[in-house]
């Protein structure tokens, strides 16, 4: 416990108001000075941090399971056991995404290993379909070039399998060749050259400049490079070598990602607003329907974290443990139906309406919201593309 002191007599070091407490009711300013020993910050870190932790434990069950308590809590006054909703709303986004953004690498990482094994156990039947020799040769060079990058970016066994695979397709299209009475490959061909390192322009056609007469010269050549980019990125995905496609792939994504925490903070304003509009007969302050907003937003982050790692936790368990499929799938039902009946339940109990009535708000509010958020992810993506 902390000693009672008296503070009669002392004036703050910074305005010079006599001090009746801890705190300078004038500016704000503490008596105590920030020169103290390394323990007695540890002490203060370790406090901070369990209070921090307290309030989190007094948030996050009633966020998840009791719709609209915490908004009704907060208009009430009693608004110190809880993280504040802006907080609150803005570091379950940055977790949801991280989440996310881990989840979708690892999809991208196995599709990537799974085709990889594909070209390591490629017996070269697809030459048989060739009707040329400048086909088979085309569709030798292709398999080549995947197998390049599984050599360069592979582990030792691998480049060990891959240029044993490239021998065995290199006698399959001699075959063919042969079957097509065309002068085989020399034994030198199976060697092809590492795929040169993408520089800019190298493979892709420039876009036409944009000329907006009424904006400046920089926001044109802005755009001008966004859709350059935008080409260049999609050429790779689509036509590139593997070694092109993956890396194009991994841009994406991550600027995808990196867009999306600050295009959701977009839709609350534009929310709040839509609420506002909606219910202007209620007579409610725009503030209050931000609250709102921000603690369902709040919700439907926390609700798609855990969506993200249940699912997660379900692609690990599947090979391990195979009679966890079926509870773990009632239980994401159970999760997507939840979130729906949850907004329905926060919006009946804040706003005080009939069901009718309710229902009726509901569902135009969640037609223009779907819009909004087709709009916002939409835009995300396209400067995803940028990246």
């Amino acid at each position: 416990m902390k000693s009672l002191v008296s503070h009669e007599g002392m004036h703050c070091a910074n305005c010079g108001t006599p001090l009746v407490g801890e705190f300078c009711h004038e500016c704000g300013q503490s008596v105590h000075s920030v020169l103290k020993p390394v323990h007695h910050m540890v002490e203060e870190t370790v406090e901070t941090v369990l209070h921090i932790d307290s309030r989190i434990l007094h948030t996050l069950p009633p966020l998840f399971l009791r719709p609209g308590f915490l908004t009704l809590e907060y208009f009430a006054g009693r608004r110190v056991r809880y993280i504040a909703p802006f907080r609150l709303m803005f570091v379950l986004c940055l977790l949801c995404f991280f989440a996310l953004h881990l989840a979708t690498s690892a999809v991208i990482d196995h599709s990537l290993e799974r085709h990889q094994q594909q070209l390591l156990l490629d017996r070269g039947n697809d030459f048989s379909k060739a009707t040329s020799a400048q086909e088979v040769r085309d569709l030798l060079d292709k398999k080549d070039n995947a197998l390049e990058a599984v050599q360069t970016f592979g582990s030792d066994a691998m480049a060990a399998q891959a240029e044993m695979a490239k021998q065995r397709l290199h006698d399959a299209a001699n075959r063919r060749l042969v079957e097509l009475h065309a002068q085989p490959l020399p034994a030198s061909s199976n060697t092809v050259a590492a795929p040169a390192v993408r520089t800019t322009g190298n493979g892709h056609t420039a876009v036409s400049p944009v000329r907006i007469g009424w904006l400046p010269s920089f926001v044109n050549d802005g755009l001008t490079a966004t859709l350059q980019h935008i080409q260049d990125n999609w050429h790779d995905y689509k036509h590139g070598d593997p070694t092109a496609r993956e890396a194009a792939k991994e841009r994406m994504v991550n600027g995808v990602f990196g867009k999306l925490p600050g295009a959701m903070l977009l839709l609350v304003p534009a929310f709040a607003l839509l609420l506002k509009l909606f219910y202007v007969f209620k007579r409610r302050l725009y503030m209050e329907h931000l609250i709102v907003v921000l603690h369902s937003q709040a919700f439907l982050f926390l609700w798609l974290l855990l969506c993200t790692l249940l699912a997660t936790l379900a692609r690990w368990l599947e090979p391990h443990a195979p009679w966890t499929t079926y509870p773990l799938n009632w239980l994401d039902r159970i999760l997507v139906l939840w979130a729906p009946v949850y907004l329905l339940l926060m919006q009946k109990r804040i706003y005080r309406q009939g069901w009718p009535m309710t229902l009726l708000k509901y569902w135009c509010i969640g037609w223009c919201w779907f819009w909004l958020l087709a709009f916002v992810l939409i835009g995300a993506a396209v400067l995803g593309l940028a990246h």
